[in-house]
């Protein structure tokens, strides 16, 4: 990469772009969001001691921020917050492998986006509503079902935010490249394979009582993308 401006960069921040292949590069801020909003999990990268660390973590986009959360008992993302080490958020999303008539041409569908920035820990008049948007982000509406939270458990947590000033997106999609006199065999089959995700049908746990109704939640997200039967079959799952 180089350190050329952006638009996808905060007001006079250096911007890192892509310099392989960077017709695929994007700035657009709706994709960004878009693919932040879409994944649940990115990777945490920072050095701690003289080694590389990464670690998955889960997240919501609040906001220009990442918020994460960590324990207060430790932990490396909580030291680099800490000493304002830089550290790195990698977020991906597979849409589809690309099969080419050469698995030198083969590729990936995909968009990809790398925060590059410092960890800041938010202020604890600002951390019950960053935590709030974390699990309503994860398991949206889960929070008016449940009880709510214990003063140890907020005790023990520490919340934390990245903003979204120094960001990097790259995208690829579309089928293979070919031409009509490119020299290869027609013949082969060549294409895109689609990669497609849904939820399945929820499994209660052992002390669920049996018949206990799954609640308007889990049924939410496990119909967000299935096929329409799901509905009925999470429903039968409780009974």
């Amino acid at each position: 990469m180089t350190t050329a401006q952006s638009p996808a960069a905060g007001p006079g921040a250096p911007a890192r772009r892509i310099r392989r292949l960077p017709d695929r590069e994007t700035v657009d801020r709706f994709a960004l969001h878009e693919l932040l909003d879409a994944e649940l999990v990115g990777h945490l990268a920072v050095v701690a001691g003289d080694a590389p660390v990464v670690v998955p973590m889960g997240y919501a986009r609040v906001g220009e921020h990442l918020v994460l959360h960590g324990s207060t008992g430790g932990g490396f993302a909580l030291r680099a917050a800490s000493a304002r080490t830089p550290v790195a958020f990698a977020v991906t999303a597979v849409d589809g492998l690309v099969y080419a008539r050469s698995l030198f041409d083969s590729s990936m569908n995909y968009r990809s986006a790398t925060v590059q920035g410092v960890l800041e820990t938010v202020p604890d008049d600002e951390a019950d509503a960053a935590l709030l948007a974390l699990s309503e982000r994860l398991m949206p509406g889960r929070t008016a079902e449940v009880r709510g939270v214990r003063r140890k458990e907020v005790a023990a947590t520490r919340v934390l935010r990245l903003a979204l000033d120094d960001v990097v997106m790259k995208q690829r999609s579309g089928g293979p490249s070919e031409e009509e006199g490119d020299g290869e065999d027609h013949a082969a089959w060549a294409g895109v394979v689609p990669l497609e995700r849904r939820w399945g049908v929820p499994i209660a746990s052992g002390l669920t009582p049996e018949g206990t109704p799954v609640p308007d939640s889990v049924l939410a997200l496990a119909t967000r993308s299935s096929p329409a039967a799901t509905l009925d079959e999470a429903s039968e799952s409780a009974a």
